[in-house]
């Protein structure tokens, strides 16, 4: 048994409501997430491990030029120096800034395996090696020359850069992804020469606004090319606002084959889209049969990128087939703009293309600052040790003896020949092997070098416009490095009109066309048949249902359906359930009101001519197109209010109406008397005292009318012999001719 503890007493506790005690955590986890994660700063363009791998590769030496180390060497260092996190998340990050296909402008130079446009993971640290590059040596320029302030490391034993130098447009030019809480930052890459191009022409005109720094800046230049679909107005608001977006397609062209046959080649995709992940997409859709102008596809890539489709025949419109496969896939890439950096380094903020070069020219000025006047000191305290040393060199023999006699050399000296501690202790710590080197001329003439130096130095301290005129000297060094003929800063990213194309055919190409048979039920539900059926007397339906309406359409087809309230809906046939079971309610596909019935239900062909009626007997011609409308909610065409409703719908394809009651009278007048309207009430077609209108025919005067009885026995009557029922519109009309049908329909629908 162990000894039994009595418990201390309690301290002083101080009571904090749980509120506030949670805010403050959450608090301050968003500011470690924000400050020390996510954002980058808006002067070098890193996040703080990006800034520690490379710190961390500086005091490794890996310069450029320089053997290569061993990447678990790197990671090691960086994670017990600086980092002190995950090592699978120091090298994650290290192989990011190494890969071509996601850097524009790689910040790590790396041997091995270092992952795939395919989507395929690196090797393991302990496979690969890596140095830096001369990007990440611009970045550091300076740094030993206290270009910037250091702080201590996370365990005190060492310091660590708050902001790299950052001699490279770094921000804008590689870009950053990150989520932190609350925010998150997304920025494309840029190309670094018109970087620079809008950079100086900032210095020379401070106030300039992001739209005219976009005579330069044409937009994003992606690591993988590709080319930028948007409108310069769009480009222009985005990089304004500093939130946007690029719409970014595949580069592709067309490759004549024999015997007329072609294949499209894709040749650069969007810019962070894994090739591999693409294909599969492809395929899939492809299998689902959702290409069907898409024969086959193949990866034919070897160090460039080489996709190879295959229409379906040559008669496919290549265009309209890459429009189908950018409409589906990831050929076609939205890629988000949100300037969120941390300004000064501390302030997150969401800033313009002005703003953000700003930052950097504004952190450039202040290292070259820092650096002039690190230099200065170092002059200085040269220039007092050359002092010393030109008077020891005129008076050798008695700066010798004093050394020799004195038993404390150091004052002595100081007194004897006026000089500084720092000259005393110089000629104390001299060599004897310098003695001979201690030549009057190479005193004075480095004397005076240093002195020229110095003045020049104090010129830039003193004067503002010198200052700028340095750091825009800085800015054409990089600029000359990265040019537009260099091969690494060659634009890439080109920019073009996103070609204008009939939604309804790409929309259409999205279908494999195939014959189908419509089935509309008289309650409403509906299905589709494979193929074209002539007999459908075998169809079963639901207890006291029965077939409604039938007809002929194919998959790509659109069909049309007016109901009582006066709204036509637009439906796709390729949405519509097979003919499996008794199919699904019509009112699935449209927001059709519960009090609203179907009238009719056709396929939408475009370019005919209707004539419409309500209930009341009121009526005008419409154009088909102003029937389809866009949305669940249908299109109102003709104006109804309960008890009122929407009867008929006929073809227009003659010149005379012929139009019938409820209360069996018949009236036949010709079609020029109803005006032709977009949406209305319309006019009245014919007069009644009581009940409504039961049908209307359009046909030609001289072929006569025509109609259809229940067994589906045809019958005609010439306009002679309809002379009796010929009058004006809104008249009331005679009972019919013997043999018209019962049911007062004249037995035709939409043709």
């Amino acid at each position: 048994m162990g000894k039994r503890l009595i418990p201390p007493e309690p301290a002083d506790i101080e009571e904090v409501a749980l509120r506030t005690a949670l805010e403050e955590r959450y608090l301050a986890y968003a500011l470690s997430t924000i400050m020390h994660r996510a954002l980058p700063d808006a002067r070098d363009g890193l996040k703080p491990v990006h800034r520690r791998i490379l710190y961390g590769m500086r005091l490794l030496r890996l310069d450029p030029g320089t053997p290569f180390k061993k990447s678990a060497k790197i990671v090691g260092d960086v994670m017990g120096s600086f980092h002190p996190h995950g090592d699978q998340a120091i090298y994650d990050a290290m192989v990011r800034l190494a890969q071509d296909f996601s850097s524009r402008y790689p910040l790590v130079d790396g041997q091995g395996n270092f992952g795939n446009i395919d989507g395929d993971n690196p090797a393991a640290y302990r496979y690969t090696e890596a140095r830096m590059t001369d990007v990440a040596r611009l970045l550091l320029e300076g740094i030993d020359e206290d270009g910037v302030e250091f702080r201590a490391n996370y365990d005190g034993q060492s310091k660590e850069p708050v902001v790299l130098p950052g001699g490279f447009p770094n921000l804008l030019a590689n870009g950053a992804q990150g989520i932190a809480v609350g925010m998150a930052t997304a920025i494309p890459p840029h190309n670094a020469a018109e970087l620079c191009d809008a950079a100086l022409h900032l210095i020379d005109k401070p106030d300039a606004k992001s739209r005219a720094l976009l005579k330069w800046v044409k937009g994003p230049d992606f690591p993988t090319g590709g080319i930028v679909v948007d409108s310069k107005e769009s480009i222009a608001e985005a990089y304004t606002t500093g939130r946007g977006a690029f719409r970014t397609r595949a580069k592709w062209h067309q490759e004549e084959g024999a015997r007329g046959t072609w294949v499209v080649v894709v040749t650069e995709i969007p810019w962070l889209v894994q090739k591999s992940r693409l294909i599969e997409k492809i395929a899939e859709l492809l299998n689902a049969k959702k290409l069907p102008l898409v024969d086959d596809i193949r990866d034919e890539s070897a160090e460039d990128i080489r996709i190879v489709i295959e229409p379906k025949s040559r008669n496919v419109d290549p265009e309209l087939l890459m429009e189908s496969l950018f409409k589906l896939t990831e050929l076609e890439s939205r890629i988000s703009l949100n300037l969120n950096v941390l300004v000064k380094g501390r302030i997150p903020k969401v800033v313009g293309l002005a703003e953000a070069l700003r930052e950097w020219l504004d952190h450039l000025r202040d290292v070259l600052l820092r650096r002039s006047n690190y230099r200065k000191a170092q002059i200085e305290h040269r220039l007092e040790v050359l002092g010393g040393y030109l008077i020891a060199y005129l008076n050798i023999d008695k700066v010798i003896k004093i050394i020799r006699t004195e038993d404390e050399p150091k004052p002595a000296l100081m007194k004897a020949f006026k000089l500084t501690e720092v000259q005393a202790d110089a000629i104390l710590n001299m060599r004897l092997r310098s003695l001979r080197k201690l030549e009057e001329m190479e005193i004075r003439t480095e004397d005076k070098n240093l002195r020229a130096e110095l003045k020049g130095i104090n010129a830039v301290l003193g004067s503002e416009a010198e200052q700028w005129k340095k750091v825009a000297e800085q800015v054409r060094k990089v600029r000359d490095m990265f040019g537009p003929k260099t091969p690494l800063g060659k634009r890439r990213t080109i920019f073009a009109d996103a070609p204008e194309h009939d939604l309804a055919a790409i929309e259409e190409a999205f279908v494999e066309r195939e014959p189908v048979t419509v089935v509309v039920s008289d309650k409403g539900w509906v299905r589709t048949l494979k193929g074209h059926v002539e007999d459908l007397s075998n169809l079963s339906f639901k207890t006291d249902d029965k077939l409604g309406f039938s007809f002929f359409a194919e998959t790509t087809s659109k069909i049309l359906l007016l109901a009582t309230n006066g709204r036509f809906y637009s439906l796709d046939v390729a949405k519509l359930p097979g003919g499996r079971g008794h199919g699904e309610p019509i009112r699935m596909f449209i927001d059709m009101e519960q009090d609203a019935a179907i009238v009719t239900v056709f396929v939408n062909t475009g370019g005919r001519k209707f004539l419409i009626a309500s209930h009341e007997g009121q009526g005008f011609v419409v154009n088909e197109d102003d029937c389809v409308g866009t949305t669940r909610k249908g299109k109102q065409v003709l104006n109804v209010e309960m008890p009122n409703e929407a009867r008929a719908l006929t073809t227009v394809t003659g010149d005379t109406v012929a139009v019938i009651g409820e209360n069996r009278k018949l009236l036949i007048f010709p079609l020029d008397q109803v005006p032709e309207m977009a949406r209305g009430r319309g006019v009245r077609l014919q007069k009644y005292k009581d009940g409504g209108l039961s049908d209307v025919v359009v046909f030609t005067a001289k072929e006569g009318l025509k109609w259809r009885d229940s067994a589906g026995r045809e019958f005609s009557a010439t306009m002679k012999e309809l002379s009796e029922w010929r009058g004006t519109r809104a008249d009331a009309g005679r009972l019919p001719p013997k043999g018209f049908p019962k049911s007062n329909k004249f037995g035709w629908g939409i043709e």
